[in-house]
C-alpha cells in the first residue's frame, strides 16, 4: 500500500503527538529563535582580515538569508554570500560571509543585509522584510606592509566594560584608532553558558568600539572551555584553518597562535570526564614542529607567540607543565622573539633566561588596578612594546631589534 501522508498525520494527531501542529504548520515550520521582528542582534564584526580577503560576521535574532554588499569606490556594486556544495547558505542566524579576491592595501566599504525566512519549503521560500545596515569600511593589509600596530587584552572575565574603558583611554579617540587589529588573549569569560553572554560580554562591546571596521583575534583561554555553551563558541569566530591554533604573517611578523587548554589534569573532577586536553596539546606539538620549519616562519623578521597560559612563570599546574614539556623546546629551537600571555592575573615581564631564550610578557587580571593593555608597534627593524595599567602607568616595556645573521 502506498504511503498516505495525510492518514499518517491524522493518526499521530489522534494519539496527541501532533495536537499543537496543523498540516500547514508541518509542511512549513518556522525555525526562528523568537517570534519577534527580525533584527541585527550582534555585529557586524571583522574576522580573519588578510591582504586578499575578509570574513564579516553578524547575528540575526531570526533565521535569515544574508549577504554583503561592498565596493572599493563610492558605490557598493559588488555582492558576496556564502555558498557550500552549490547551496547558498540560508535559514541560519549566525551569518559569516567571506569576501575574496580583494586588493592588498586597499580601502573598501560594505554593508550587511538579511531577509528573514518565514517559511522554508522544498519548492517555496517565504521571506520577511529585509534588513540593511549603514555603511562601514575596512582596509586590507598590504602583502609586505612596512609596519603595523596592535593591542592585546586578556583575562577580562565577564567584565565587558573593560573593553571600551581600556581602548578609549589608551588608543581610541573619536574616529582615530591607534591599532590595526586587536588580540583578545584568553579568558574573556569565567565560563561560557549562553549565546547572550557571548554577545553581551564580548561581541557588542567590541563592535561598539572597533570591530565593525577593525578585526580582532580571539585566543582561547582555559575559562573559555568551561560551561554548557563552550562547544558552540567556535561558531562565532573565523580562523584560517577553522582551528584555535594556526599561524599567519602580518608584514615583518610571523604570528603563532596556540591553545594552551585547561590548567588541570583531564581527569579532574571539575571536567566531569569531558576533557581531552593532553591529546589536544600533543596534536598542536606536531603542528608546531612543522610550523617552525616552514619558509614563512624562517624568513620572518620577527616571530611572536600568542598563548594564554605561558609555559613559564605561570605556576606549576598540569597544563603549564605540559605546555612547557611539549612547546618549550620548540620555541627555543625556532628562536621566537616574543611571547604574549595572560592567565596569572599578575602583569609581569620576564627576560630571556636559561629556560627560555626569548622575553615573555604576561598581561594583568580583571580587577580595576590590575587590568592592562599591551600595545605593540612592529616594523621591519624593531618591535616596540608597552604594557600600560588601567590607570595609565607603564608597567612593562621592550624594544627588540631584528637580529642580522
Amino acid at each position: 500500500m502506498p504511503f498516505n501522508r495525510r492518514l499518517f498525520i491524522q493518526k499521530l494527531s489522534k494519539i496527541g503527538v501532533l495536537s499543537t501542529l496543523s498540516l500547514p504548520a508541518l509542511s512549513a515550520v518556522n525555525n526562528n529563535k523568537t517570534n519577534e521582528k527580525n533584527t541585527f542582534i550582534a555585529g557586524p564584526y571583522l574576522q580573519n582580515l588578510q591582504p586578499n580577503e575578509v570574513t564579516i560576521v553578524w547575528i540575526t535574532n531570526n533565521n535569515s538569508l544574508s549577504w554583503v554588499e561592498y565596493g572599493s569606490g563610492t558605490y557598493l556594486s559588488l555582492k558576496a554570500y556564502t555558498a557550500r556544495n552549490g547551496l547558498i547558505q540560508a535559514n541560519n542566524r549566525i551569518n559569516k560571509v567571506t569576501i575574496k579576491n580583494l586588493k592588498p592595501g586597499s580601502e573598501y566599504k560594505y554593508r550587511i543585509n538579511s531577509k528573514e525566512i518565514l517559511h522554508f519549503q522544498a519548492s517555496k521560500v517565504t521571506y520577511g522584510e529585509p534588513l540593511q545596515s549603514i555603511i562601514y569600511g575596512f582596509k586590507t593589509p598590504a602583502v609586505d606592509v612596512e609596519a603595523f600596530k596592535m593591542v592585546i587584552l586578556n583575562d577580562i572575565h565577564d567584565r565587558p566594560q573593560t573593553i571600551p574603558q581600556l581602548l578609549y583611554k589608551h588608543g581610541y579617540t573619536g574616529n582615530t584608532r591607534d591599532f590595526d587589529f586587536v588580540v583578545l588573549n584568553g579568558d574573556c569569560f569565567d565560563h561560557v553558558d549562553s549565546e547572550e553572554q557571548v554577545i553581551d560580554h564580548l561581541l557588542k562591546p567590541c563592535a561598539e568600539v572597533f570591530s565593525k571596521e577593525v578585526p580582532f583575534i580571539f585566543v582561547q583561554g582555559n575559562h573559555e572551555v568551561r560551561g554548557s555553551f563552550a562547544r558552540q563558541l567556535p561558531d562565532y569566530f573565523t580562523y584560517p584553518t577553522d582551528k584555535y591554533y594556526y599561524a599567519f604573517t602580518r608584514g615583518p611578523v610571523r604570528f603563532v597562535i596556540l591553545d594552551s587548554g585547561e590548567d588541570k589534569t583531564d581527569d579532574n573532577w571539575e571536567y566531569n570526564g569531558l576533557a581531552a586536553f593532553d591529546e589536544y596539546r600533543e596534536v598542536q606539538q606536531k603542528w608546531l614542529e612543522n610550523e617552525i620549519e616552514s619558509e614563512a616562519f624562517k624568513k620572518a623578521a620577527f616571530r611572536i607567540v600568542l598563548i594564554h597560559i605561558s609555559p613559564y612563570h605561570s605556576g606549576d599546574w598540569h597544563g603549564t607543565l605540559h605546555c612547557r614539556q611539549l612547546f618549550g623546546p620548540l620555541f627555543n629551537k625556532g628562536k621566537i622573539d616574543l611571547m604574549l600571555s595572560g592567565h596569572t592575573h599578575r602583569y609581569a615581564t620576564h627576560d630571556a633566561d636559561a629556560t627560555h631564550n626569548y622575553p615573555i610578557v604576561i598581561g594583568g587580571g580583571p580587577l580595576e588596578g590590575k587590568r592592562t593593555l599591551i600595545k605593540l608597534h612592529a616594523t621591519k627593524k624593531e618591535l616596540n612594546l608597552r604594557m600600560i595599567r588601567d590607570d595609565g602607568e607603564e608597567v612593562g616595556k621592550y624594544s627588540i631589534k631584528k637580529k642580522f645573521v
